[in-house]
């Protein structure tokens, strides 16, 4: 199992903001919705482009380049032209900081 990372403190990212982080040459984007974390990679499935940037509404990102919709809680396509999920990140608090591990590198 990959190791826990600090990505940054629980103050630094407001409800309804999110913050990226380039942890290992993995674009990540975490998310604070009403005070939960999520993390996902920040690439659109449909085209490879950065996610982030689009509009946040809830938990639904939007793709500022073909509108594709994504949950940031679960990766799950809401809206085409992706048919793919995106990649989520467990995320925990320890001692105020948040901290992801990216499971696919053991």
């Amino acid at each position: 199992m990959a190791a826990w990372e600090i990505i940054a403190c629980v103050e630094d990212i407001p409800p309804g903001e999110y913050k990226t982080i380039d942890l290992n040459d993995v674009l990540i984007a975490v998310f604070n919705i009403g005070g939960s974390f999520y993390a996902i990679e920040d690439v659109c499935t449909h085209d490879g482009g950065i996610l982030t940037g689009g509009p946040l509404n809830g938990c639904v990102i939007t793709c500022p380049r073909h509108g594709a919709q994504f949950d940031v809680r679960t990766g799950e396509v809401l809206a085409e032209p992706a048919y793919e999920p995106v990649a989520t990140f467990p995320v925990r608090i320890v001692d105020g900081m948040l901290q992801v591990r990216d499971d696919r590198k053991a």
